[in-house]
């Protein structure tokens, strides 16, 4: 009979609890697959409760760091959470001791990444996220594996199913982001705290990992630029649908000649782009290889049964033996390449404007645009209300970031406009 291969899991709230059930509900099937038993030995959690699986026969631990360092497991499965405190420690206890761990930690991959991945390599064991990056999308595993023969330039997605609900049912039911944020919390779909999802730090974490893995440069989340959706109304998401666009928070890395490009914002993206039809809480991620062209995978971001799928993928690679390096490419050999600055960025820009629908407003609107060398593609203007304040939207053709920014303070300062700007740029997919 085969070895059975161990497992032991810190931390059991949703995604632990879902991986713990899969693990129990598939056993056989795992088994074949893997090539010998997948079991559980031993779990850990700070608070011992009421579950809605057996914890029967496993060895317990209040403590994910004694877990790490006592048991007899093959791999460690860390779903604590956080980038650091005890998920950190967890896994730099299990590497140390040369013990394979599997984690759904985006946060701790994105700041503590590179050092996990050299003491993974110093010890001969394996660290493994699958689950950090798009829930149930195997995109790690299809950039180091499927994809691993292509070069790749650009990759993006969708990488944060709240944000995406919250702009989905604003598009669909006209209500505005607090009232529909209130409603994915009530959902279950956003935290009590919205902050790491709607101010964009969620994909910005997914992000970082993402450019390591396609263009193998080294891991920086301090070099991702970050923007949220919170100033996102629904005058935007009604003038991008009459525009021929649909809103969506992307993360984007790109190859480019000034450096790597890593960016989360709100995009306007071509509303018969494969990219713009991903609705609710599912995440898509599409990757340019220059030999397979662009791939697109779509799916569940996070959540129990979903997140618990990818975690056991990995638990099930390890068993059966398979390994490659971290990113792709062993740490030491990630290429450093420097960070394209977001005012170099080019692109077309959505502006919305409130401005005193006075005679000379425009016109001096359209002096700031030309001092900075920009053209604008298209003006949208709904309604007059003389000596009111009145939306007024244009689209410009590609320009330069920093010259859009100067322009936008300019404008601000004009006694007429009587809020600040609203910028989306307009990704060409």
């Amino acid at each position: 009979m085969s070895v059975p291969f161990k497992v032991a899991v810190a931390g059991l709230g949703t995604v632990g609890s879902g991986t713990v059930k899969l693990l129990q509900a598939n056993a056989d099937l795992i088994e074949r697959r893997a090539g010998r038993p997948v079991v559980i030995t031993a779990l850990a959690d700070r608070h011992r409760r009421n579950y809605d699986f057996s914890i029967d026969g496993y060895q317990w631990f209040d403590d994910g760091v004694a877990m790490a360092e006592q048991t007899d497991a093959d791999v460690i499965v860390e779903l604590i959470g956080g980038s650091e405190g005890v998920a950190k420690r967890v896994c730099e206890g299990a590497l140390g001791r040369g013990r394979h761990v599997v984690t759904a930690n985006k946060a701790l991959i994105a700041h503590h990444g590179s050092a996990l991945a050299a003491t993974a390599e110093s010890t001969g064991a394996i660290l493994a996220y699958e689950a950090a990056v798009a829930g149930g999308i195997p995109i790690i595993k299809s950039l180091k594996e499927g994809l691993v023969a292509n070069a790749h330039n650009r990759v993006y997605g969708i990488l944060n199913g709240t944000c995406n609900y919250i702009l989905s049912a604003m598009r669909t039911t006209g209500r505005e982001f607090d009232d529909v944020l209130a409603e994915a919390q009530a959902l279950g779909y956003a935290e009590a705290d919205p902050s790491f999802d709607v101010d964009g730090v969620d994909t910005a974490h997914k992000l970082a990992i993402l450019a390591t893995v396609a263009f193998g440069c080294t891991l920086e989340f301090g070099s991702v630029h970050m923007e949220g959706i919170r100033h996102v109304s629904s005058a935007d998401i009604s003038f991008a649908e009459e525009l021929g666009f649909r809103i969506k928070l992307l993360g984007i890395a790109a190859l480019t000649d000034g450096g790597v490009e890593r960016r989360v914002h709100p995009c306007m993206v071509p509303a018969d782009a494969p990219i713009a039809h991903v609705e609710g809480v599912f995440n898509a991620v599409v990757t340019h290889g220059d030999f397979v062209d662009t791939v697109v995978q779509e799916g569940r971001g996070a959540g129990e049964r979903p997140t618990a799928s990818a975690v056991v993928g990995d638990i099930v690679d390890i068993a059966r033996g398979q390994r490659s390096a971290t990113f792709g490419v062993p740490a030491g050999e990630l290429e450093s390449l420097p960070a394209a600055p977001m005012s170099a960025h080019r692109g077309a820009y959505y502006v919305r404007l409130m401005v005193l629908d006075e005679p000379g407003v425009f016109a001096d609107v359209a002096t700031i645009f030309r001092d900075n060398r920009i053209s604008m593609e298209s003006v949208l203007q709904r309604a007059r209300a003389p000596g009111e304040p009145v939306p007024v939207v244009m689209t410009t053709h590609e320009t330069e970031e920093a010259a859009m920014l100067r322009s936008l303070d300019a404008i601000t300062a004009l006694g007429t406009c009587v809020e600040p700007p609203r910028m989306i740029r307009i990704e060409p997919f």
